[in-house]
């Protein structure tokens, strides 16, 4: 027997002074049975970093051709593809052919190995940014994970709040690879 999805809730209000954007979201999550919370909230976190009425989650995980999360505009075009993980250089360029933009959000104390071997293969790709999230930050953002979330972001000069009311997690980024 198959395994389903773990469904979760979040009401996500957003104040991203860096891009004049104030919003409340509620969202629906499935997780699948294969994805961890810390995976799940960086997913959140990157919709809350990226919020837009036009970006949504995609089948992610249950269907390979879609990334985590996308933007496209009202002809269907993907505007904004995204990816979290340490995605294979063929996932991440079949993206920069099909998007305006790409950005992969990697997280884990693996994800330097991962860099070096897939970074001079995906260079060429314009319209690609690669940023790190610290396995530090995912982990104290996987402990906020709750079936029903009611979550902050703050977003201001380039610095990264999230809140559940009780704990609060600063999200550090590196950036990796910058979209040229």
């Amino acid at each position: 027997m198959a395994l389903k999805a773990t469904i979760y809730k979040a009401e996500l209000s957003i104040a991203d002074m860096d891009r004049n954007y104030y919003g409340t979201h509620t969202l629906t999550l499935a997780r699948h049975p294969s994805e961890t919370d810390e995976r799940m909230m960086v997913r959140l976190l990157a919709f809350a970093i990226h919020a837009n009425e036009a970006l949504s989650f995609t089948k992610g995980m249950f269907d390979v051709e879609e990334p985590d999360l996308w933007q496209k505009d009202l002809t269907d075009a993907i505007e904004l593809w995204i990816e979290v993980g340490q995605p294979e250089e063929r996932r991440i360029l079949k993206g920069a052919g099909r998007a305006g933009h790409v950005i992969v959000y990697s997280y884990s104390t693996a994800s330097p190995i991962w860099w070096k071997n897939i970074a001079n293969k995906i260079e060429r790709a314009k319209n690609v940014s690669v940023v790190n999230l610290p396995s530090e930050t995912t982990a104290a953002l996987e402990k906020m994970a709750q079936r029903n979330m009611q979550l902050q972001c703050t977003i201001q000069d380039g610095q990264i709040w999230l809140t559940d009311g009780t704990d609060t997690v600063l999200v550090e980024r590196e950036v990796w690879k910058a979209e040229r």
